[in-house]
């Protein structure tokens, strides 16, 4: 992007977006502050900026979208001399947790965050941003954009692959790259908080998010439960069906997990299957965790939809690496990959509900949503 444009920020109140507005106040652009309100209604004394908070966090706790980075957003944009406006999205993110709840009891493991960048950071606000006659939406994300020609930009991983945030954004509409900007995705972590604290930044020091912003740690059971009226409780069991003990709800449950089962055996035991329909979770040993091959279905392509099968690497969770696989277009926008690293580059426990994200190198090729 070159000359002065209207820039809409989504502010989190977190270093990485407060960055990132300093970068385009920087660069001249006129830039506007959005603070995403997702909660409940609570008093902050933020006079013009009133507050929604998602949860009473925990001690220690460190989400995002509390009262207390609505007010670090604040002192961020007063700092930088840019407008800051609340943008209630309280209805909205309910769909985001009925999403949420929805998935947990069909034995799924959600992905919030990415149905949050594509449904409100970078679809909700693109509505703020046409409002305002801004041409551009920009977030704190580690990821970057680098032209392709004529066509949209290409979505890369962030330069410090330990922060890279590009897995979260590839359900992102591809029509929204080319008025998509990530400011920080070329930068070091150390190097943001470097530039924050030399700016007089409040965020200079803050710890990073690590949470879901709308549940406190240890308590999204409680939340699922509460959402669809009782815990889905059942039986444990082996893969012949014998009944190893019982739990409190398949919500409390991942397949590959191995801590918090509740059961005594001779040998380690690890979640291979969650059945919805009976409530079962099902045990054994590591070998038979699903790690071979997937199928992922609502698929979403930044580049031309492939046609024929192809190589490339697959990434399953957000904190993994992507494994070498050979991925196969089915129809209705679905896909099968086939990982073909053996044990030594295994993608690790394939969980339905979360991502698989296809990747050529750093660049972002599209993905979908893990069936089994």
């Amino acid at each position: 992007m070159t000359g002065r444009s209207r820039v809409v920020v989504a502010m989190s109140g977190g270093v990485d977006s407060s960055v990132a507005a300093a970068l385009l106040v920087e660069a001249g652009h006129d830039v506007v502050g959005v603070f995403m309100r997702q909660g409940r209604p609570e008093t902050t004394g933020a006079g013009e900026l009133p507050i929604h908070a998602p949860t009473a966090a925990k001690p220690g706790h460190q989400g995002c979208c509390s009262v207390a980075d609505a007010l670090d957003a604040r002192r961020v944009a007063d700092r930088l001399g840019i407008p800051l406006y609340a943008l209630d999205l309280t209805a909205d993110f309910g769909r985001i947790i009925d999403y949420f709840a929805a998935e947990y009891g069909r034995g799924r493991t959600p992905n919030p965050c990415v149905r949050c960048n594509a449904w409100l950071k970078f679809g909700r606000l693109f509505e703020h941003a046409d409002a305002v006659a801004a041409t551009h939406v920009a977030t704190g994300h580690y990821a970057r954009l680098e032209p392709d020609g004529a066509g949209p930009p290409r979505l890369l991983r962030g330069l410090e692959t330990a922060r890279d945030q590009s897995y979260v954004l590839f359900d992102v509409r591809p029509e929204r790259l080319r008025r998509m900007l990530l400011p920080v995705g070329g930068l070091a972590k150390a190097e943001v908080r470097r530039r924050a604290a030399a700016l007089g930044l409040a965020t200079a020091d803050k710890p990073d998010s690590q949470e879901i912003c709308f549940v406190a740690p240890g308590e999204h059971a409680a939340l699922v439960a509460q959402r669809l009226g009782g815990s889905r409780a059942g039986e444990i069991v082996d893969a012949a069906g014998r009944v190893l003990g019982r739990h409190p709800g398949i919500e409390h449950f991942t397949v590959g997990q191995r801590q918090g089962l509740g059961i005594a055996a001779g040998t380690p035991l690890f979640v291979t299957r969650i059945e919805a329909e009976t409530r079962r979770v099902v045990v054994g040993p590591r070998s038979a965790v699903p790690e071979a091959e997937l199928t992922a279905a609502a698929a979403t392509w930044l580049v031309a939809p492939p046609a024929a099968p192809f190589e490339c690497r697959v990434q399953c969770r957000a904190q993994r690496s992507a494994a070498p696989a050979v991925v196969t277009p089915l129809a209705h926008d679905r896909f099968h990959a086939r990982f073909v690293g053996g044990p030594d580059a295994s993608p690790g426990p394939i969980s339905p509900g979360q991502p698989a994200v296809c990747y050529d190198g750093d660049r972002l090729l599209g993905g979908g949503w893990i069936e089994g």
